[in-house]
This record gives C-alpha cells, structure tokens and sequence, in this order.
C-alpha cells in the first residue's frame, strides 16, 4: 500500500508540474502565474466556443517587457477583448468607460486589471494610469470607435482620445482586426453564444513625429481598408445619462422607450 500511494504522489507531482509549465508557457514573463492562467483559460474558451482563427502571429511582439504597445481594436462584440488576449503571450490592460462598467463583472475587471475611464467628465486619472503603464513597458488595449459597430460589419468614427494616448506615450500601435463575432445585444451576450471569430494582427506602426489629431483619422482608413467595410457617421447619443445606439438590424429603439445601453 505505500508504495502504491508513492506512485500515485509521484503522478499528482508530474501533473502538477505539467500543468505549471503548460501555463507559464502561455506568456513570455514565465514570472506572471496569474497572467498565464487567464490566457490558458482564454484560449480554451476561445477554441471551443468561438472556433477561434488567429491571423498574422508573425506580427504579434514577443520579448519582456513586450511594450510599450498600443492594441488598436474594431469593436464587434463584449468578447472582442478576450479574443484578443487568449492570442498574445503577454497581459493586456483594456481602457473601458466607467458608463459601460456592469457591476456584476466586477470581478472580471479586477482580474483583467483594466482600467476604467470617465468620458464624460474628461478625467485623465485612467489616461495617466494608462501612460505609466506604457512607460513601464506594458501593453494597453483600445477600442477607439468608443461603441459596438452598430450596425455591423460599419466603421465608427475613431475617438480623439486615442490620437492623445499614442502621440503622448510614443508607444507603436498594433492593428487587430475582428470579425465573425456573435452580433447580439446586450453585447455581453455574445459571451456565451458560438461563433466562429476571427482575428488578424498587423505590423505595429510607429507615430512618431504624427499629432494626436491626425492619428485617429489615419488609423480609421486604415481599418476601413483593412476590413473593407463602409465608414457609419451615424453615433450614439446620449440621453438620460446612457448611450443609446442603432441595434444589431440598424434600427434606433423606438420613442418612448427606454435608453438601451450597449453593455
């Protein structure tokens, strides 16, 4: 019976250590466990309900730290964000408004370590926390249309607040495109619908020496041409202190109703 419980301890061990490599492995910073863990269970999400295809690996920066580095996402779905991380060996810190925070996913923001920003006000505490992060060579994620592409498969107009975080922190910004996501609303139902998603890294580009005003322009053309999909200049509004946008058929809810936030 000892050595029989020797050899069951001795496999528990191997798995153990199995399992650790296995995670480690997921990030270029064998240091950050937590890190690793969140990207493994990304990618088995990712795999399994979105049928997931990365392109463009080649274009994905390796080496620690990986930044200073910018993620520059259209915005399809609430799952756009960990597609996007369960492909990179490195955290992402996603800038979010405070006016689209669910609490009940509270938790999830803390793990993910995004940073929450109050459009509406203008405040800068999430922008500078965002510039400390660059300069420390960490990656921040962005969707710069502000809003789920509305109707889908349309390029929002692109935020200034984006042109401000590259010019300021000179860091290269990394195209990703998304496509294939479930287009369901609320957006965080996309979550748990299947899909068979996409996404496809380009070659950071380096701003230096452009203005904050012409980068968001600039790098909207650039999705458009990427995607090729038409520009939509029809943007949400903002009534009774909540966004309310065109649905998944194009359709502004209808008067009387309640203000339907995206998220």
């Amino acid at each position: 019976m000892p050595a029989a419980w020797l050899i069951v301890g001795l496999l528990l061990y191997a798995l153990w250590v199995a399992v650790a490599t296995w995670i480690r492995r997921a990030m270029d910073d064998d240091q950050d466990a937590e890190g690793g863990f969140i990207i493994r269970v990304f990618h088995v999400y990712a795999a399994i309900v979105h049928r997931l295809e990365v392109v463009g690996r080649g274009h994905i920066p390796r080496g620690r730290p990986p930044g200073p580095l910018i993620i520059v996402a259209n915005h399809t779905a609430g799952v756009d964000p960990v597609l996007i991380q369960s492909a990179c060996p490195f955290r992402i810190r996603w800038l979010m408004a405070e006016d689209m925070r669910t609490s009940v996913l509270d938790p999830f923001w803390e793990l993910g370590q995004v940073i929450m920003v109050d459009r509406r006000r203008g405040e800068s505490l999430g922008v500078r926390e965002a510039l400390r992060h660059l300069r420390a060579g960490g990656v921040i994620g962005v969707f710069p249309e502000g809003h789920l592409e509305r109707p889908p498969r349309e390029v929002l107009p692109f935020l200034p607040g984006v042109g401000v975080l590259v010019a300021r922190s000179g860091a290269r910004v990394q195209m990703v495109t998304i496509e294939g996501t479930p287009q369901v609303d609320p957006a965080w139902s996309s979550l748990w619908r299947t899909s068979r998603s996409r996404v496809r890294f380009y070659e950071p580009i380096d701003y230096r020496g452009k203005s904050a005003r012409e980068i968001p322009s600039d790098l909207r053309a650039r999705f458009i041409n990427a995607l090729g999909w038409p520009p939509n200049e029809v943007v949400p509004r903002l009534v009774d202190g909540r966004w309310m946008q065109l649905d998944v058929e194009g359709r502004w809810p209808a008067p009387g109703a309640e203000a339907r936030g995206v998220y």
